[in-house]
Parts: structure tokens; sequence; C-alpha cells
């Protein structure tokens, strides 16, 4: 719905980055202008997106989900950090959403949905380790099969990205016995075997957003 927006606002940035180096004058101020109204553009949209979804929010608490999510009950989330990380992470604006993220799993610590975006914001912020820690968190202490599936899943991405194949191996298998229906963990085995070093660890996650 909104590809054709960014793209434009994706080529009138590139190309500020590629003229404005050289720019003078009356050109480097209007490029200078082309940067601030983009500036105002994307605040707004992020301002306007974050008021729609806590909109959503309100009216899911009211009505009841309208996507069933076997056992793990977002409703209980509310619309305060956890629903605003989720504004971000869509965005891929991966640093607001973790802090967002952290705030509702100290709000909701029985609730695994928070920590397990927060770890997968720490994966793409380049911090393996923390992330590791969260999934290895949930995997232990959780009880829904699906989300101990997805964790491990995780894990073997992680693992699969620092050479250990081994572990990554154990990991997909343990995901793919832990819930057969997730087409990830067979597909980063191959991979995994392949040394094709593209992993799958995130799709899953669409449906609790």
């Amino acid at each position: 719905m909104f590809e054709h927006i960014f793209a434009e606002m994706n080529s009138a940035l590139d190309d500020i980055a590629r003229r404005y180096p050289e720019a003078e004058g009356e050109q480097k101020e209007a490029l200078g202008m082309k940067w601030k109204l983009l500036k105002q553009m994307s605040d707004g949209i992020i301002e306007e997106w974050m008021s729609f979804e806590e909109k959503m929010g309100e009216i899911r608490r009211k009505c009841g989900d309208f996507e069933a999510q076997d056992q793990l009950k977002i409703v209980e989330l509310g619309g305060g950090p956890f629903l605003k990380g989720q504004g971000y992470f869509t965005l891929k604006m991966y640093k607001q959403a973790s802090e967002h993220f952290e705030q509702a799993s100290s709000l909701y610590p029985d609730n695994p949905l928070p920590l397990l975006f927060l770890a997968v914001c720490r994966v793409h912020l380049n911090d393996r380790e923390n992330a590791a820690g969260y999934l290895n968190y949930i995997f232990t202490h959780g009880k829904d099969k699906k989300l101990k599936a997805i964790c491990c899943n995780a894990l073997g991405c992680l693992a699969a990205m620092d050479n250990r194949v081994e572990k990554a191996r154990g990991f997909f298998l343990t995901a793919y016995k832990l819930d057969p229906s997730l087409p990830e963990p067979l597909a980063n085995l191959e991979a995994c075997m392949e040394n094709r070093g593209t992993y799958q660890f995130e799709s899953q996650l669409h449906a609790y957003l």
C-alpha cells in the first residue's frame, strides 16, 4: 500500500546523498530544504502509524482478537509499550522497538512475546549474545510448543551464523520435532548443510503483529 511512497522518498534521499557533497550555493540550500521536508514526512508517517497501531490495540481489547493466537494472549499486553514496539518493529526501527519491548517484558514477565520480539531486535542490532540469552530463556521456561520451536529455530540460525554447524543442526531438528508444521527449521537445516548462509528466523512472528 505504501511501497510507492517509500520508493519515492528513498529515491529523493539517494539523490541528496549523491549530489550534496559536491553541491554549492543555491543547489546546496535546495538539497538541504529537500532533506528537511523528507525528515518532516518521515516523522509524520511514524507518528500517524503509532497512532493507528494504538487505535487497533484499543479495538482489539474491546472486541477480542480477530485472529486467534494459540494459547498466547496478545490482548493482555494492552496498548502500551508492546504495541508501540510492534509499530517500530514493523517499520524496521529495531533500536526504538527494543526499548519498548524491554518495558513490556518488565510489565508482563509471564508473557514470552515481548522477550521474543526483543530477541529478534537484538539480532538485527548485531547483539547475538543477548539475543541468544533471551531465546534460551523462552525455550527453557516456555510452555507453548510453537513458541519454543520458533526460539529453537532462531537459536539454530545464530549458531549457523557463527559457523557452529553441528549445534545449528541440533537446534533445527529439535525445532522441527517440537512443531513439524513450521517450514523454517528444515529449510534452514538444508541451507546449513549446503553452507548457503541465508537463514529464516522471523517469518512466523508476523502472526503476532
